[in-house]
Formats: C-alpha cells, structure tokens, sequence
C-alpha cells in the first residue's frame, strides 16, 4: 500500500492568500480628490519588486534610495522596478528585470507570491507592486549613478496599519497630502508609502 506524502506547509500562504483577495486600485490623487488630472491621461505600465528577504530570523523587505543627481524623484526611497520595455513579457518581469539592473538581485533567486492592485502616480505611470521571497542570499550591487543605497526595513513595520501617518506639502501651488511610513533616518512617503499601505491593509483584513 503506497504511503500517502506528507504536505509540505505554505511557509508563504498567508502573503498568497492575502495578495489573492480582489481589491480597488491605488492612486497618487487618493489623499487628493480635488486635485485636477490632466486629460486626455494615457497611463503607462511598470512594474516595482516588493523583495523580502530574511535577516536574522526576521523578515525584512528591501528598499532603494534613488541617487540625489537625478532629475525625476532625486533621494527618494523606492522599491526597485521601473516601465515596461518592449522585451519585458509583463509587468512581473519587468520588475524582476530592474530588480537585477538596480539592485544585482537575480531573477531566478525570486519566488514571487502574487501582486498587489496597481497604483497610478501623478507621472502618468499605473505602477503593479510584485512581491516575492529572495531564495537565496545574494550580492548586493547598486546601480551606479541610479541607486544612491540599498537598505532594508522589518516587514511588521510597513504592515501595520498603525504606523503610518498622512503629511503634506506645497506641490505646484497646491497642498497635497500623502502617506508616510517612517522608519529610522528612512522617510519613506508617496507612491511608495501608498502601495505599502495598501499590502498593510490587506494582510490586517479579515
């Protein structure tokens, strides 16, 4: 009589079933209903790596700070991910190709648990947050020029609702309000503390 196999638990069943869940999109002008949106709006797709990796029995999820010297969102802390090219199959490769470019993480080191609802940003961008587990320890290898820093943040940090603030600032003669989730010398706010709060939600959500 054959054995039946014993089954291997989900170790990650609580992010699948969580990222699985039907939900509404995210947008820059959330916090920000009156703000005007410059039509005719042709949004173009991209794809940004929620990575989490493990440090010390802890799970962590990796960040960047972009460079100072660029021109669009200098020093600002991203996930790594960028537009869709042409030779990009989706959205999901698309982030694990720019993970690679701007952070050396390569792709096949990513078991990717699903996504999150894609958020459009006042650039015109409909961004699509991947989140995946990095199998493996791997070099870190910022880009130059693109990457100031790669950094990482406890995972029960930006998951909990409660650590997350609404700020505002003058932007085009306007205020404009967003989410932040601070965490040591990390101000991490906008698009990013946006899509992060949307992962909180989902995973606090009965």
């Amino acid at each position: 009589m054959r054995r039946k196999r014993a089954r291997v638990p989900d170790r990650h069943g609580h992010f699948r079933r969580a990222l699985a869940r039907t939900g509404v999109a995210s947008s820059d002008f959330d916090l920000n209903p009156e703000a005007e949106v410059p039509l005719p709006r042709k949004l173009r797709p991209a794809g940004v790596l929620a990575a989490i990796v493990e440090q010390d029995g802890e799970q962590m999820l990796l960040l960047t700070k972009r460079s100072s010297a660029l021109k669009h969102h200098p020093g600002q802390i991203a996930f790594p991910g960028g537009k869709l090219d042409p030779g990009d199959a989706d959205v999901t490769a698309a982030a694990l190709r720019e993970a690679q470019e701007e952070i050396g993480l390569p792709p096949e080191l990513v078991e990717v648990l699903g996504t999150l609802p894609p958020h459009e940003t006042v650039t015109s961008f409909e961004v699509t947050p991947v989140v995946g587990i990095v199998k493996a320890p791997f070099r870190i290898v910022p880009e130059a020029g693109e990457v100031a820093e790669v950094f990482t943040v406890p995972l029960s940090h930006v998951l909990n609702p409660e650590n997350y603030m609404v700020h505002s600032r003058r932007w085009r003669g306007k205020r404009r309000y967003y989410y932040v989730v601070p965490y040591g010398p990390y101000y991490i706010w906008g698009a990013t503390a946006r899509m992060l709060r949307t992962w909180a939600d989902r995973m606090t959500s009965t």
